[in-house]
């Protein structure tokens, strides 16, 4: 199977993006290890550059622009983490960045990325509106689209994570990433397998937002519908082309719900001393669920904290 990437668009990714992204270090914690019954090996990406792994696909999809295209800018529709990622990505090139975010946004978000230096346009909180708000200034600018996962160049960028992650914690033999649209685990799937084929990929989703798992279920794609969950990174249904390697490399899809996701992020605030958001936590809930534990014969387990950018208004206790 032909996929989107291989572990070429990865190591490529690694050598561009090396000296702007952060290579984030690895973690461990001998409390969550007895929990988990296993060894934890924590890629900590919240200390990536604006707080997420995000920064990693916008900065090698910008990086990668030709010097004609790169002056035409670039364009996103996001709310979250990869707003941010591109526009500083953006600036950190030197180029513009026009980024459209429904008018229901926390001014929290729409001011980082404000302070970032992009252009912020708001629309109605709507799909359908995000997407014609961002065509309309697309064509007005001439900007080139970088969206926030089912763009190759981005999910190039998010399998840096598993370069990394294998070379500081050689002895693991799973790892666990938080699925949503799907280009960090596909990205992660691409560079982890081109390295080891045996290592064992699995995804963790929020029970509220489950459209990974049930796709995986059925064969087939399923849209994402009416996700309610407190992870709200994890909200997006899977693209195109993230769908297939989520589909072929990814053993399984680890559910968990809202209050084991809860609970395990007091876990990580409390003992392990590492701020995460709630869409991080997922993956720890996952690796500290029962079903995961029953997996008896694998014992060192990478867990990508995917980000910290906590709502501290809205904390969940």
């Amino acid at each position: 199977m032909t996929y989107a990437i291989g572990l070429s668009d990865v190591r490529q990714a690694a050598e561009r993006i090396a000296g702007w992204a952060h290579r984030t270090p690895v973690f461990t914690c001998a409390t969550l290890n007895r929990r988990a019954g296993k060894s934890l090996f924590f890629k900590c990406e919240q200390w990536q550059k604006v707080g997420a792994f995000k920064f990693r696909g916008a900065c090698n999809a910008v990086r990668k622009l030709p010097p004609e295209q790169a002056a035409r800018g670039v364009i996103t529709h996001s709310s979250g983490n990869h707003a941010q990622a591109l526009a500083l990505a953006a600036r950190m090139r030197g180029i513009a960045a026009h980024v459209v975010m429904p008018r229901t946004a926390p001014q929290v978000k729409r001011k980082a990325v404000e302070e970032y230096g992009a252009r912020v346009v708001a629309c109605e909180p709507t799909l359908a509106a995000r997407e014609a708000t961002t065509a309309q200034l697309q064509a007005e600018t001439g900007a080139i689209l970088i969206p926030p996962y089912n763009h190759p160049d981005v999910m190039a960028g998010q399998g840096t994570i598993a370069l990394e992650l294998l070379e500081q914690a050689p002895l693991v033999e799973a790892i666990i990433a938080p699925i949503g649209g799907g280009g960090l685990i596909a990205g992660v799937c691409v560079a982890a397998k081109g390295l080891n084929p045996r290592l064992r990929i699995f995804a963790a989703e929020p029970a509220g937002a489950d459209d990974a798992a049930r796709s995986k279920t059925a064969g087939k794609l399923l849209p994402q519908t009416n996700p309610q969950t407190i992870a709200d990174g994890l909200l997006t249904s899977l693209g195109e082309l993230t769908w297939p390697v989520v589909r072929d490399q990814v053993e399984r899809v680890l559910t968990v719900s809202d209050e084991e996701i809860i609970d395990a992020l007091r876990w990580m605030w409390e003992r392990a001393k590492l701020l995460i958001e709630p869409s991080a936590a997922v993956a720890v809930a996952a690796a500290l669920s029962s079903s995961f534990q029953a997996l008896t014969d694998i014992q060192h387990v990478g867990i990508v904290l995917s980000g910290g950018n906590v709502d501290l208004e809205r904390l969940p206790w």
